[in-house]
């Protein structure tokens, strides 16, 4: 028998719905609260590896990630140039069965996350979250920003890095600058690029690309962090396009078509990692709301796809309360640390310009430790 009959998640992010989806399964009660009245269907692109995809098919919408997404199984490097220096193959982290990579629009992963969620029969409310939560030995009281009320047997904060919930939960931690940011922006794809490829130096950091479909593609750039008003939202377009001119290949396609400052994204990197547990009694944190790290290892999603999974499987094993959530966190920490730590060290050496970093010996390291199901 699960040990919660009833569950609030707060957020609908890709943790949030994840969760949800498996509880339902699971025969659990689910409230899911959003703050975002259209249910934050936004973004540009994102790059799921193998283990992010494993938890996708637990979900029951690997079918529909894969025929709405562009699979690969090889990383590029190149020069600035685009000049094709190294092509190796990736990892496939989630079993021979499954693509080392799936690149899609994000917008298009969270319109299949929520379709499952409602299928799965939760009760949804949209441009609403919590205001309020006091919680005793049996349950916890909420009161939404609507002036509704509600009681549950357990709390779920999914609603990302800067998470009320965490807050009002009496968790202190909170994400901290990395020093660098990243310019996304979704673009058609080049019939050529057919894979991720990364550009260390040049006018950047970091200049990479990920196919997310059959005519489209993410680009990105990633450069010292500067001051958010330092360009003003309607020039992101040009300053993404003048930042693209140092770069050759299909960088020049791509940059034709950065034309819209709606389209271009503009966020600092940050890190954080809440050490001490994950819960205060009744309240549980997953994805960005217990971690957060940079994208340099493409492993955001996956991560908080791994929390969902493991939470719900501990929460429907039979285990006390108590028992499930400490479980929890003791299973999850490990592994999320690997990731945070070794996402900051490749930015640490990028900014330090270490030019004899072991790159490919941390990535290999991670990617292999990720195999195994967390």
């Amino acid at each position: 028998m699960p040990s919660v009959r009833t569950v609030l998640v707060v957020g609908g992010g890709t943790s949030g719905n994840a969760v949800t989806v498996l509880l339902r399964r699971a025969g659990v009660e689910v409230d899911l609260v959003e703050i975002e009245p259209g249910w934050n269907v936004r973004g540009s692109g994102i790059t799921l590896q193998g283990n992010a995809l494993r938890v996708l098919r637990e979900l029951g919408v690997w079918e529909e990630v894969r025929a709405h997404g562009f699979a690969f199984d090889t990383v590029g490097l190149t020069a600035p140039d685009g000049t094709v220096l190294h092509v190796a193959e990736d990892l496939r982290t989630g079993g021979p069965d499954l693509p080392a990579t799936v690149g899609m629009q994000r917008p298009v992963l969270q319109r299949i996350l929520t379709g499952a969620v409602r299928a799965s029969g939760a009760r949804v409310r949209l441009g609403t979250t919590v205001e309020s939560l006091d919680q005793d030995a049996e349950g916890a009281d909420v009161v939404f920003t609507d002036g509704t009320t509600g009681r549950y047997d357990l709390v779920v904060a999914a609603d990302g890095r800067a998470s009320a919930t965490r807050a009002l939960a009496g968790v202190p931690d909170r994400p901290e600058p990395i020093g660098m940011a990243i310019w996304r922006v979704p673009a058609p794809r080049p019939a050529d690029v057919e894979r991720t490829d990364l550009t260390y130096g040049g006018p950047c950091y970091i200049a990479g690309y990920c196919p997310t479909g059959p005519d489209t593609v993410y680009a990105y750039l990633v450069e010292p962090n500067r001051d958010r008003g330092a360009v003003a939202p309607a020039a992101y377009a040009d300053e993404m396009r003048r930042l693209a001119e140092g770069y050759g290949g299909a960088w020049a396609r791509i940059r034709e078509s950065i034309t819209d400052p709606e389209q271009v994204n503009y966020t600092w990197f940050d890190q954080m990692l809440v050490e001490d547990a994950w819960h205060r009694g009744r309240v549980v944190l997953v994805g960005d709301a217990a971690h957060c790290c940079p994208p340099t290892l493409a492993q955001g999603a996956a991560m908080a796809l791994e929390d969902a999974l493991v939470l719900a499987e501990l929460l429907t094993g039979g285990d006390a309360l108590s028992d499930a959530l400490t479980e929890y966190h003791r299973r999850r920490l490990p592994r999320v640390r690997m990731v945070v730590e070794g996402s900051v060290q490749l930015c640490r050496w990028l900014m330090d310009g270490v030019r004899d970093a072991d790159v490919p010996g941390l990535m290999g390291r991670t990617l292999t430790a990720l195999e195994k199901r967390p």
